[in-house]
């Protein structure tokens, strides 16, 4: 995770830099680039954003946003994968879907990378709370553990594989267990 040395912005100023790749992110002042996705990383959210828009959006329900900018409550984070219910999807005047989303996603998901702190990662899921997140995944490749965040309540963790992750109610549809989320990993 790269950091700004000392100078800190106002999130005007962080807005109008260019993106970078990977994705930065504003935190209090600081910009923080997230580490560049490697394999364990990219399938998960692959998958996982597959599996979750297969079931939510041809209903018309939810939406699944992979390193989608949400800029919201001070901050602005990229969220690994950002789902948005249909009536909170961002759209313009014409009904196409904005370029800004300034508001929380209504489950977000995380996917840590060896390079990444845990309590960054964390911090964010918990501002998404704040400000109106239904349900916050962290997903742990190494340790094949998932953290769930909901709303004034202690987070849980799930280790065992037929452990069944609990969802938002709106994306009631998506049934997935520890092994098959973790399955998604095995090539042969």
């Amino acid at each position: 995770m790269v950091q700004t040395p000392t100078k800190t912005f106002t999130l005007a100023e962080f807005l109008n830099l260019p993106e970078t790749n990977p994705a930065s992110e504003y935190i209090d002042g600081k910009i923080i680039q997230k580490p560049m996705p490697k394999g364990s990383h990219s399938t998960i959210q692959g998958e996982g954003v597959a599996v979750i828009n297969a079931i939510t959006k041809p209903q018309r329900v939810a939406w699944a946003f992979p390193e989608l900018r949400c800029t919201f409550g001070g901050r602005s984070i990229v969220p690994d994968i950002a789902v948005f219910t249909w009536e909170r999807i961002p759209i313009q005047d014409n009904g196409n879907i904005a370029e800004n989303f300034n508001t929380s996603p209504d489950w977000s998901i995380e996917i840590l990378s060896p390079e990444q702190s845990v309590t960054r990662v964390t911090l964010n899921l918990l501002h998404c709370l704040q400000h109106g997140c239904q349900l916050g995944w962290l997903i742990d490749p190494v340790e094949r553990i998932v953290i769930v965040y909901a709303p004034n309540q202690l987070p849980s963790s799930f280790e065992e594989p037929d452990d069944v992750l609990p969802v938002p109610t709106f994306a009631a549809g998506v049934k997935l267990t520890l092994e098959q989320l973790f399955g998604w990993l095995k090539v042969r």
